[in-house]
């Protein structure tokens, strides 16, 4: 039996878009303010909908489901983003990383999904107008809701096992802007 030199990494160093200090301000404050601009509209368009009786239809129901997942999303990586922009320390444990990366996915994979069910609901309003409303009832909307959140955590349950599953080698530093040359 040979034992062999494993390195069991735990965390990964995080270089960030930019090594000056008068950069990362900047990114900072345009990061925030993206972030501030995310958050607002969303949650504008949440109240609207939830409060407005009039917009208690399909077609706003899936944009509130849309709102929603895209907060969710944006809150899911940008305040890990602008946390490491002002920090020295840019260091993530394993377990963090896949916890965001696990999260992310599967907003990320709802998100697209839901897109598919707006889809399918404007093409019942426009090719079967009449039989709208028996169709796109608020039963089936909630299960086509509710299955667009299950799709994605499930689709990104297996990606992120498989990916937990793999050995890591190799260094644990991680450039977000990685620049190769094909020759």
């Amino acid at each position: 039996m040979q034992l062999q030199n494993v390195t069991i990494l735990r965390e990964f160093i995080l270089l960030g878009l930019s090594s000056d200090p008068k950069t990362q301000v900047a990114l900072f404050i345009i990061f925030t303010s993206m972030y501030i601009g995310i958050f607002i509209g969303n949650f504008l368009i949440i109240v609207l909908v939830l409060t407005d009786a009039n917009l208690h239809t399909p077609m706003y129901f899936f944009l509130w489901n849309l709102s929603f997942l895209d907060l969710s999303y944006s809150t899911s990586t940008l305040p890990r983003t602008l946390k490491d922009l002002l920090s020295i320390n840019k260091v993530i444990s394993y377990g963090e990383c896949a916890a965001q990366m696990s999260i992310s996915l599967s907003l990320g994979q709802s998100e697209c999904v839901l897109l598919a069910v707006m889809a399918y609901d404007r093409y019942v309003a426009i090719c079967y107008p009449l039989h709208y409303t028996t169709i796109m009832s608020k039963k089936v909307c909630i299960r086509l809701a509710a299955g667009t959140w299950m799709c994605g955590f499930f689709m990104s349950a297996s990606l992120v096992t498989l990916t937990l599953n793999v050995d890591l080698c190799g260094h644990n530093v991680i450039n977000h802007f990685a620049y190769t040359y094909f020759s």
